[in-house]
């Protein structure tokens, strides 16, 4: 993700980033005032290119979509040509808006103006024999990525899988050899891409410093209603914040895999957890730990995974069912698949029924013919998930072509996957009437929040009354199994969605060197997360680029904002709900007086800055962790219980403790 996003495909990082105050050193520098206006207006140059922004928009989203679900050469040619032509006409207009400083203008011109010259995550260069390089060269990245196979045996024994068939063994096996196998297997994918990374980063941080940033990540912090430096500094606090809830569960997680694999290979020196152990290819989700960390064994049965696999079962039987006797092979593939689809459209449409219960439109007719639901048979596709606004409306609004591209199976991350990406889904529908340089989150954290704001309101009790849990009765073992539950898919998530963007902070402003990537990477993955590789990883891997976000471009630092934004978000609808009692009892499912705050909230888009919009929901203009702590309170009482004793926390290898500590911005 996304994420998932008004998302453009990640290769050109159309996620609207937001105004921002820029220190001195990241500000860009502005040109001489001219003497005399222009002969077109501020507010009718910012017209223009609305018009011609969305007159080019489905040109851009559709190469995209198709170098994403149909990857071969031509996908990737047709995607890198409207590439390069977005690159060029972004440049355009980006220079033609320096004619505008210091004339007069509106202040929705003006914001537009400022989210112009932050439109791209990857900033081109002027030499237009570059941009066609810097457009070829994330094509590539991106159809490498989707195209990646681990391959093993030889002749007709040979055996090779993608990503979702080595993510399930990392799931669903406990045979530490296996998971270290598939992890080491999909790591090696990723080794062919870290020239053509190295190359990439020199020509946006070109294309940057050509926009007057010192890097493309100085670029990226610009894009926050806050000075660049700031950033670093909210986020390092939001950590410090959140830092003893995860060390809590980190602590937990060590014991139980040392009681699973043994002392030898269930943690590494230094009590960090060996990287091919947490169920997760990136340990950014430890939801497929459940068997292992599951505080009470039958104590408010949460196998939604269960759940979903046995309705999965009964569309396969229905489906089967309608076969003759002397069915073909074929026909018995087609009626697999025909259940699989139908199974992955339930679980949509069931995420949908939250969304249309708070008084949200129902999704139009357009998602359901062209969403990529399942993985298809025939051709490589990304499956990463993610949702694409294709014409940002269509016609005056009355046409929108809505997406999410997804490989959907009956599992638990899949089902809230699903809800999340409806999230921007919604957005996306939400400010669809604004002009299209509005047409973004506050700031593309907020982006990620909103589906994630809908996960939390998934209670017991929600879940229960779409079927896929037994009735819940109130009891304190059933409480803390459903804050586990939680807390394994996003406590877990916090370190990794800020180490991500800060390894790239390093690399593009040269602190962290191309002969040091790949040391980089894991010192900081040892400093926030506690985790390590089990075997040596060298220099002539590339671990971060096998993680999509960073082939594809994607800045990072939205999922761990949205972390925290959407208990900020859950909270302020609870109270709009009038729930009262512990914050992680609320769901606001059906209020629609909830809804139509959450919905009035994404109609303002990028209109405005995001303390603004965040006021409105919350009452307060500051990002603050306390109403996740709030929420996971009980869970952090009960690990700090189980926790008595025990050697707490983590020791990085001393090198890399120092490493990590000079690769901050």
């Amino acid at each position: 993700m996304n994420n998932r996003h008004l998302l453009l495909a990640a290769a050109i990082s159309a996620s609207l980033l937001v105004l921002s105050g820029c220190s001195q050193k990241d500000e860009p520098t502005a040109p001489a005032a001219v003497s005399q206006a222009p002969a077109e207006s501020a507010d009718d140059f910012i017209a223009r290119v609305n018009a011609e922004y969305k007159a080019m928009y489905p040109e851009m989203t559709s190469a995209q979509w198709l170098a994403s679900t149909y990857i071969n050469a031509d996908s990737e040619r047709i995607a890198a040509k409207s590439n390069e032509r977005w690159m060029t006409m972004l440049n355009g207009w980006i220079e033609q808006a320096g004619r505008y400083d210091g004339q007069p203008m509106s202040a929705d011109t003006a914001r537009a103006i400022a989210l112009l010259k932050l439109m791209t995550a990857m900033p081109a260069p002027r030499d237009p024999a570059k941009v066609a390089e810097l457009a070829g060269i994330a094509a590539k990245l991106e159809g490498d990525y989707g195209a990646g196979t681990y391959c093993t045996g030889e002749g007709d024994k040979q055996d090779c899988r993608q990503l979702g068939a080595l993510e399930n063994v990392l799931a669903r096996s406990r045979d530490y050899n296996a998971q270290l196998d598939a992890w080491s297997g999909w790591h090696s994918t990723a080794i062919a891409s870290r020239g053509r990374y190295q190359r990439f980063v020199e020509l946006v941080n070109e294309g940057a410093r050509q926009m007057g940033y010192n890097d493309a990540g100085a670029m990226w912090r610009s894009g926050y209603d806050m000075p660049a430096e700031q950033v670093v500094s909210e986020t390092d606090r939001l950590w410090e914040q959140v830092k003893p809830l995860y060390e809590q569960l980190h602590c937990y997680t060590r014991n139980k895999l040392v009681a699973e694999y043994g002392a030898d290979k269930g943690q590494l020196e230094g009590g960090l957890i060996p990287a091919h152990l947490t169920g997760n290819m990136w340990q950014q989700d430890w939801s497929n730990l459940w068997d292992i960390l599951q505080p009470y064994a039958g104590a408010g049965s949460l196998d939604i995974t269960a759940a979903l696999e046995k309705q999965h079962q009964q569309n396969l039987r229905s489906s089967l069912g309608k076969l003759t006797g002397n069915a073909s092979v074929e026909q018995r593939a087609e009626a697999i698949r025909a259940a699989e689809l139908k199974t992955a459209q339930d679980m949509t449409r069931q995420a949908e029924q939250f969304y249309t219960g708070l008084g949200m439109p129902a999704l139009p007719e357009s998602y359901w013919n062209n969403t990529q639901f399942i993985k298809p048979l025939d051709r490589n596709v990304v499956c990463h998930a993610s949702a694409w606004d294709m014409n940002m409306g269509g016609e005056n609004g009355t046409n929108p072509d809505v997406r999410t591209k997804m490989c959907i199976t009956p599992t638990e991350e899949n089902f809230t996957t699903i809800y999340h990406e409806l999230g921007h889904i919604y957005y996306d529908l939400a400010y669809n009437p604004l002009p299209p340089l509005f047409q973004g989150g506050a700031n593309d954290g907020f982006h990620e929040a909103i589906g994630d704001t809908i996960v939390l309101a998934m209670t017991p009790q929600y879940l229960n009354s779409i079927g896929l849990v037994d009735a819940q009765a109130e009891s304190h073992d059933a409480t803390i199994n459903a804050q586990m539950r939680m807390a394994l898919s996003g406590v877990s998530f916090l370190p990794f969605g800020l180490l991500t963007d800060r390894w790239r902070w390093g690399v593009f402003d040269g602190s962290i060197t191309p002969d040091n990537y790949n040391k980089a990477w894991w010192d900081l993955k040892a400093r926030y997360q506690g985790v390590a590789p089990a075997t040596p990883r060298g220099e002539e891997y590339f671990d971060a680029g096998a993680k999509y976000h960073v082939p594809g471009n994607t800045p990072y630092l939205r999922y761990f904002l949205a972390r925290i934004y959407q208990y900020q978000f859950y909270k302020g609808l609870c109270d709009t709900a009038g729930h009262t009692g512990p914050l992680h009892e609320c769901s606001f499912y059906g209020n629609a007086e909830a809804g139509q705050k959450f919905w009035t909230m994404l109609t303002k888009g990028a209109s405005q800055p995001w303390q603004a919009t965040l006021k409105e929901v919350t009452g307060s203009e500051q990002l603050d962790a306390a109403p996740m702590l709030a929420y996971f309170a009980p869970l952090q009482q009960w690990l700090s219980k189980q926790n008595a004793g025990q050697t707490c926390g983590w020791q990085a290898p001393a090198s890399n403790t120092a490493a990590a500590a000079t690769a901050q911005p």
